[in-house]
């Protein structure tokens, strides 16, 4: 075990301390970088990318043009602002390293499995005293299935709960691999019909469906939370929601949802030099929350807003 613990790394582009909506209690979320789907209102754009990339935050910038000048790719062009050539950067840090305002930041940083660990266990007591554990969310920790099973492996020898937030996107045998490992599953589940789920997310949501039947077929349906994204005219739809209502109807066991109101995260993307396709910016209504909250306590689920 020590030896992979040692030779396995994993990308992770932010540990959140005292999360208290990833799972019970209070918890220490970790951010897998790296994500299969390319949902046009993800709220984590700098999880998408499996690699290392730079976000620039102009609000701090001191205009020093001092990263241009440490660049050994030539990748930053200083025009009173800093212009970074997205297809030219190697993320190699020099940059945000000398950057005397932190305005760049290296989005991404690898792990062992015991590094990880150790930055999990500073927060023992508060797991201990509230309930609470380690919540994995990215991005997509399936993406890194190998790092993500050695890590659940370290959490469940030390007795930490362990929550993972997932897209429920990866091949059956890698949910398989885990899922002994999970005490609690947040399962997104966003667009029924297929058409419509290849255009917002650009996959297929046929694996989605059949994991989760797959959890509850195993006798997993209690450990499992839906969670669904309501975006204004997209998910949001009465066809949509109905076409929800049915599916979760068609699995025994599955007891709770939580609705995820949509916000515009265009600034994030701004930084990051990616498209954002959202031509919504509002997020929805109080009374379309309640709409939907009622139809599908209709349906046995306690559903939380």
């Amino acid at each position: 075990m020590n030896e992979v613990k040692n030779s396995c790394l994993g990308l992770i582009f932010d540990v959140q301390r005292y999360s208290i909506h990833d799972g019970p209690g209070i918890r220490t979320t970790v951010f897998f970088k790296g994500c299969p789907l390319r949902c046009w209102w993800c709220h984590n754009p700098e999880g998408i990318d499996s690699g290392k990339e730079l976000m620039y935050f102009e609000y701090k910038c001191l205009h020093c043009g001092t990263c241009a000048h440490v660049c050994p790719m030539g990748a930053i062009e200083f025009d009173g602002i800093p212009i970074i050539r997205r297809s030219m950067c190697i993320a190699c840090g020099s940059c945000s390293a000398v950057c005397p305002s932190d305005a760049l930041k290296l989005i991404g940083k690898e792990y062992t499995v015991g590094e990880l660990m150790k930055e999990i266990e500073r927060d023992v007591l508060y797991f201990d005293n509230s309930g609470g554990g380690v919540t994995f969310s990215g991005g997509e920790p399936l993406y890194q299935h190998e790092f993500l099973l050695e890590v659940l492996k370290e959490c469940k020898k030390i007795d930490i709960h362990r929550t993972l937030d997932t897209s429920g996107f990866a091949p059956q045998e890698v949910l398989a691999s885990v899922m002994d490992y999970v005490d609690l599953f947040l399962y997104d589940l966003k667009l029924i019909d297929e058409k419509e789920h290849i255009k917002y997310t650009g996959v297929s949501n046929a694996q989605i469906k059949e994991n989760l039947r797959f959890l509850v077929d195993h006798g997993r349906a209690k450990d499992v939370i839906i969670r669904f994204p309501v975006i204004s005219e997209i998910t949001d739809t009465a066809d949509n929601v109905e076409a929800l209502a049915e599916f979760i109807s068609s699995m025994k066991g599955l007891k709770e949802i939580d609705l995820l109101p949509f916000h515009d995260v265009s600034e994030k993307y701004n930084r990051l030099d990616k498209d954002y396709k959202m031509t919504v910016h509002k997020s929805p209504s109080r009374e379309r929350l309640l709409a939907i909250k009622g139809r599908l306590e209709g349906i046995g689920l306690y559903v939380k807003v």
